[in-house]
């Protein structure tokens, strides 16, 4: 059976050499982001998630990467986010929080600091994150009736829905001229304290999302509810800020 790494920096170089060999000067980049690169990285339960930068031409051969991509996902490596430089650029405008969130936290293994002084236009984030809000506000609604009050879809609507906010959390505090932190804890801290909201509360939602903590019906209901009504609130936050 295919050892599964108790931590990113286990891997790192049969991975950077598998690439390596098979791309050769195609490949530009290799970039580990996310919770391996944040510290908030739990073994056997976190993503390692990289980002491999590819020259047009080894884009053209991404197809020769199905082996190794089959290799690493039977040791629980998600399939690598491949991109061209070109695309990363011209994509700014149109992604700009992902862009932000994968430069928040990030280490490079392999080649080129791709990311490092990538511009994001505070104007396209502030829209990605009041579109990205309101989405997921009305997800959450659906997901909480969804649930019927049942402890399992509650607390999987909260382990799902977390990290997709403490993505937009982030950009808000870029947004706001803040340091944004690596770790997820000290994010959602910070934003509590600029926008008002329940800092008790995220927190019991970290914990929940981390399996420390495990509440009844009653009161797991009660939790998501108050969860709802502080996105709604930052929703509108973030539909009347001005830059």
């Amino acid at each position: 059976m295919a050892k599964i790494p108790e931590a990113p920096e286990d891997i790192f170089d049969e991975f950077r050499g598998d690439y390596s060999t098979l791309f050769g000067d195609d490949l530009l980049a290799i970039i580990l982001y996310g919770s391996g690169a944040s510290g908030d990285y739990i073994p056997k339960k976190s993503d390692i998630n990289f980002l491999i930068v590819l020259t047009d031409n080894g884009m053209d051969r991404l197809g020769d990467a199905m082996s190794s991509v089959a290799k690493w996902q039977k040791r629980r490596i998600p399939v690598p986010l491949f991109l061209t430089k070109g695309y990363i650029e011209s994509s700014l405008d149109a992604f700009p929080l992902e862009f932000l969130n994968i430069r928040s936290a990030y280490k490079v293994i392999h080649g080129e600091d791709i990311l490092k002084d990538l511009p994001i236009e505070k104007d396209d984030l502030r829209l990605q994150c009041e579109r990205e809000l309101k989405a997921k506000l009305l997800l959450l609604r659906q997901s909480f009736l969804q649930a019927n009050g049942k402890v399992h879809p509650l607390r999987e609507l909260v382990v799902q829905s977390l990290p997709a906010f403490i993505a937009i959390f982030k950009a808000l505090l870029y947004l706001n001229g803040q340091e944004i932190q690596r770790r997820h804890e000290a994010v959602i801290s910070s934003i509590a304290d600029i926008y008002g909201l329940d800092r008790k509360l995220f927190q019991t939602l970290w914990d929940i999302k981390r399996g420390q903590k495990k509440p009844g019906r009653d009161e797991l209901k009660e939790i998501v509810w108050k969860y709802i009504s502080e996105i709604k609130g930052l929703s509108r936050q973030v539909d009347q800020m001005n830059l």
